[in-house]
């Protein structure tokens, strides 16, 4: 099948955010089915954190033996797998591990498809990056309007996640069979990539812009469904429509707005988006309906949407080590925050009520604000950040 690189790369992000989106929809029924509390949940579905923590620092190398092909068959038909396999399992302790194992598959993925995505930029000299990313919350669009559908006919989470299983299998078959491995670009950096990813001093800022739009996101996607069940009571197609506002508004922001940094910079976009978040933040806080909740969610996904792919290009641009390396650095810190946000939110939860818990991101937002002077003014998309030289701490 004919297909254009870059529309490959999309297709893994589609199609891993399908899958993903499908069960983070099910949480209030994966609650349910294991008799927990909503931080025992979130405890729970800290497996994937730890999972990715782990393949983000060591799977560098590892990827770049494989390709991005076998690559992108193992870590998309995988967690697909795992993800249809968690409603079948009987306990938390069970599901845990199981989530562990997709964590560590994802950490992969996220690697694979950033660096391919920077490479591709260099080859076609305009920006995928957020458009690739665009993809992701398009796929979590899709999966969370079908899943609140979906939940309000009543059809079981296991006929539910194992449909989309199959589809991810089909899909994935077709799109990820010609995908060769892009080149490098010319002035990539040609040392040997060290076993471990660890990020730099020069890095840690990109690192804080990027926690700071995955706790957001973490914070709508995971318990987006939940507090509106919880708060307002609202029945399952309007408790869905947090989760899909949040990922509508995201994808939208996302798949549009290349333009704009092309124009005003990564700084001055990445600077408004985090503003719109903490706005939309403090409104799901402070909603007195559940209305004025849905557009603070639709706020918080338009707000997170394009700041960590702006800090990706950044920290893949960088001279100072290998691109791959940089990337799973800034992806160890960031991606794994998206995975701990459903434990801390669900602590918060548990003890000041799911509403105060969002209250948490606002300092996270206000601290990767502080940060954004990092990412660079206006600057072509070819042109590579300007490193510091490597200190002694890596």
């Amino acid at each position: 099948m004919t297909m254009q690189p870059h529309v490959r790369i999309y297709s893994v992000m589609f199609l891993f955010a399908l899958a993903l989106g499908g069960l983070l929809s099910r949480m209030p029924d994966l609650k349910t089915h294991l008799g927990v509390t909503d931080g025992q949940l979130g405890l729970t579905l800290i497996g994937m954190a730890i999972g990715s923590l782990i393949s983000l620092t060591v799977s560098a190398p590892v990827i770049k033996r494989l390709g991005a092909r076998w690559t992108a068959f193992l870590t998309i038909f995988g967690t697909a797998a795992v993800y249809a396999l968690v409603p079948w399992l009987p306990t938390a302790p069970m599901v845990f591990g199981a989530l562990f194992v997709a964590g560590l598959l994802a950490g992969a993925l996220e690697i694979n498809v950033n660096i391919e995505a920077d490479k591709l930029e260099a080859q076609m000299g305009r920006r995928i990056m957020n458009r690739v990313h665009g993809m992701w919350s398009l796929g979590f669009f899709v999966t969370a309007l079908l899943g609140a559908g979906i939940r309000q006919l009543g059809i079981s989470i296991e006929t539910h996640t194992g449909g989309l299983f199959v589809f991810v299998v089909v899909v994935g078959l077709v799109t990820f069979s010609g995908m060769t491995t892009a080149p490098e670009r010319p002035d990539a950096h040609q040392g040997e990539h060290p076993v471990f990813a660890i990020p730099t001093i020069g890095l840690l800022p990109l690192c804080f812009i990027g926690i700071a739009a995955f706790l957001v996101e973490g914070a709508g996607v995971d318990w987006s469904t939940i507090y509106m069940r919880d708060v307002f009571g609202a029945e399952p197609f309007i408790g869905g429509l947090g989760l899909t506002l949040f990922t509508f508004f995201m994808a939208m922001t996302r798949l549009f707005i290349d333009p704009f940094v092309d124009t005003h910079g990564p700084r001055r976009v990445a600077t408004t988006l985090l503003v719109i978040a903490a706005v939309g933040v403090a409104l799901v806080w402070l909603a007195p309906f559940d209305y004025a909740a849905l557009a603070g969610f639709g706020l918080m996904g338009m707000g997170c949407s394009a700041v960590y792919p702006l800090a990706v290009s950044a920290a893949a641009q960088r001279t100072d080590r290998p691109s791959a390396v940089n990337v799973a650095a800034i992806g160890q810190v960031t991606f794994v925050v998206f995975f701990l946000a459903p434990p801390l939110l669900g602590f918060i939860s548990d003890h000041f009520g799911i509403r105060n818990s969002y209250l948490v991101c606002l300092p996270i937002v206000v601290l990767g604000l502080l940060a954004v002077p990092a990412l660079a003014g206006r600057r072509a998309v070819g042109e590579r950040a300007v490193a510091e030289p490597a200190t002694p701490n890596g």
